[in-house]
């Protein structure tokens, strides 16, 4: 019996790129995303034909309906849930100064970006404990993807900064939780990435990267995330829960 993985946002950009590496390594997957199934067809037409059953679970993952909606759909579709790749994000509708950012921005940002990913981690990790129980050869797994602004600052977008240094706490919390049950929970941090996020910055970034910001001198791109979230999800790093895998071609680095 193969696999199943839900993948937040899965639809375009980094999440379509994970999307396609876990049908590539075997996995039938769950496709979440905010869109009309129509306007994501062709990325789901993509998966099936790489031989992975897949499903859409429309819904917004910042509310608490939509998850659980998200949930029950895959309980009825495929009874089962192995992996929980915590992807969705959005970036600050107008990036401003911290001095100037407003609380709206906040809670969108917050509510989407990490407040989801919690609440969702929650849920399926209840299910996994329990599919655990009933069988002790079960492999499950919660992989969160975050970012490099984790831990670097942006002071244009601190909202963004806040809500991925607070996914980074809740992988450690939740590796912590559930150790006893052999579920790890890992935190993938991209870097630049070239996706839809980023493309308004491009040319910022790519001067930065051609002066020497990654020791990798090129953009990021979706299928090297997917190559990482494929490898944690097949079980490769069995004895690393908690841990960060950077994927941020040397960005890291400290250098003189």
């Amino acid at each position: 019996m193969k696999k199943v993985a839900l993948v937040t946002g899965g639809s375009r950009g980094i999440g379509l790129g994970i999307a396609r590496a876990l049908a590539q390594a075997g996995f039938d997957l769950a496709i979440n995303g905010v869109r009309e199934e129509s306007a994501v067809e062709e990325a789901l037409s993509e998966l099936r034909g790489m031989g992975a059953d897949v499903i859409y679970c429309r819904g917004d993952v910042s509310l608490s309906e939509s998850r659980q909606q998200i949930i029950d759909q895959i309980r009825s579709h495929f009874g089962r849930l192995n992996v929980l790749v915590n992807n969705a994000g959005v970036a600050p509708k107008e990036r401003k100064d911290i001095l100037e950012a407003t609380e709206e921005s906040f809670d969108y940002v917050l509510n989407t970006n990490l407040k989801s990913s919690y609440f969702l981690s929650q849920a399926a990790a209840n299910w996994m404990i329990e599919q655990k129980n009933n069988n002790p050869e079960f492999e499950g797994a919660i992989i969160n993807v975050s970012s490099i602004s984790a831990t670097a600052v942006s002071v244009n977008r601190g909202e963004y900064c806040i809500a991925k240094a607070g996914m980074s706490m809740a992988t450690q919390l939740f590796a912590a939780r559930l150790g006893d049950y052999d579920i790890p929970v890992y935190e993938v941090r991209p870097g630049i990435i070239a996706t839809d996020m980023t493309a308004k910055v491009t040319e910022k970034y790519d001067k930065l990267i051609a002066e020497g910001l990654t020791v990798q001198r090129r953009w990021g791109l979706p299928e090297d995330v997917g190559k990482a979230v494929a490898a944690l999800s097949v079980g490769s790093f069995p004895y690393s829960t908690g841990q960060v895998i950077m994927v941020d071609g040397g960005m890291n680095i400290p250098r003189l």
